[in-house]
């Protein structure tokens, strides 16, 4: 995967975690750091959620 296809797909992630927990800022993306399990502990932190809701909810996205 090149450079614009990595990116291509982190935007991809944000737009659609966006539209799941519409609350989410970009902040929040910033303090994942670019981490998928950062980011389950910034929804986590924010939402409640737990790890498992979280994963299920974006692999109904298939964003594998």
């Amino acid at each position: 995967m090149n450079q614009d296809q990595v990116k291509g797909k982190r935007d991809q992630i944000k737009v659609s975690t966006k539209k799941i927990w519409g609350e989410l800022t970009d902040d929040d993306f910033k303090k994942a750091e670019g981490s998928a399990d950062k980011l389950y502990g910034v929804i986590q932190e924010k939402f409640g959620d737990t790890e498992e809701a979280i994963k299920a909810k974006l692999d109904k996205l298939h964003l594998k």
